[in-house]
């Protein structure tokens, strides 16, 4: 099933995105080292992903490359097992396929708003849904700064982060990620549905559209997951979303603002390639408000 498939490349997949996780939330515990650009140019570089893999490891062994994988997977699962609950009510559009059969541009049109719908409402349940396990995981994974213990078994995060922020704490980020990821979302479906419908009409053509356009709509709105990230971990009581590491936000758009201006927005988005720009500044407020 494709809950399976997406279950197996997460538990796959989790030491590079427990990296790039700690690389969105700005923590760079390995210094840069002189390289070339690929135009041949002397410039400094950070170590790629799976060398940050691998400075875990030596930190914390194998087992701490899953720090955090539990309620991430879990999260993954009740979303997905919402969302289904949630959709299964909404019409059949199997018999209609703008693509293969020959229908009007009226009935494309109509089509493309009830698949549309139908993604929306099944998208933003499972993010709903998943996001408390998300922001567990996010401070399980984000203790790797301070060397915190604070977030370490399910159950007792679940107490930690409802003592200390109430129920708002499990929402943490909620915001920036359901903005990114329903962007994407309309953003992909509008102009693969316009290319495939009015642009190529070669068939196997077609195949591509669409993860060459998801791979776009993606790239274009990833800062929000850079911020959803720093949301979830910030003045939560660890190191890594306290000054000096990480500003106090007074809410996610005065820390787009911020990473904004010190051009860290996409920070994470190379994760081969990584090349160093300089330190940001002392964080000198320990509010910033916008």
């Amino acid at each position: 099933s494709s809950v399976g498939f997406r279950v197996f490349l997460t538990t796959l997949s989790h030491p590079m995105e427990y990296a790039k996780f700690l690389i969105q939330i700005g923590h760079e515990p390995m210094p840069p080292y002189r390289t070339r650009s690929l135009l041949g140019k002397p410039v400094q570089a950070l170590p790629n992903v799976f060398r940050y893999v691998k400075y875990i490891k030596e930190m914390d062994g194998f087992v701490g490359c899953y720090r955090g994988y539990f309620p991430k997977i879990t999260g993954q699962i009740c979303g997905a097992a919402a969302a289904a609950a949630v959709t299964k009510n909404f019409n059949s559009m199997e018999s209609f396929n703008p693509i293969e059969d020959e229908m009007s541009d009226e009935e494309k049109i109509s089509y493309l708003k009830r698949s549309l719908t139908k993604d929306i409402v099944g998208r933003t349940v499972t993010i709903i849904v998943s996001h408390p396990f998300v922001v567990i995981s996010a401070r399980m994974m984000a203790q790797f700064v301070g060397g915190e213990e604070i977030y370490n078994g399910f159950f007792s995060s679940v107490v930690e982060i409802y003592k200390e922020q109430g129920l708002s704490g499990f929402f943490s980020g909620l915001f920036p990620r359901w903005l990114g990821e329903l962007t994407t979302l309309i953003l992909s479906s509008f102009i693969i549905f316009a290319i495939n419908n009015y642009v190529i009409h070669d068939r196997e053509l077609k195949a591509f559209t669409t993860p060459t356009i998801n791979f776009v709509a993606n790239s274009l709105t990833y800062p929000f997951c850079v911020v959803s990230s720093c949301m979830a971990v910030n003045n939560c009581g660890l190191a890594a979303g306290l000054p000096p590491n990480m500003p106090i936000y007074k809410n996610w758009a005065s820390c787009w603002v911020h990473l904004s201006r010190q051009g860290l927005l996409n920070r994470g988005s190379s994760l081969l390639i990584r090349y160093y720009h300089g330190s940001p500044r002392p964080i000198q407020l320990q509010e910033l408000n916008f």
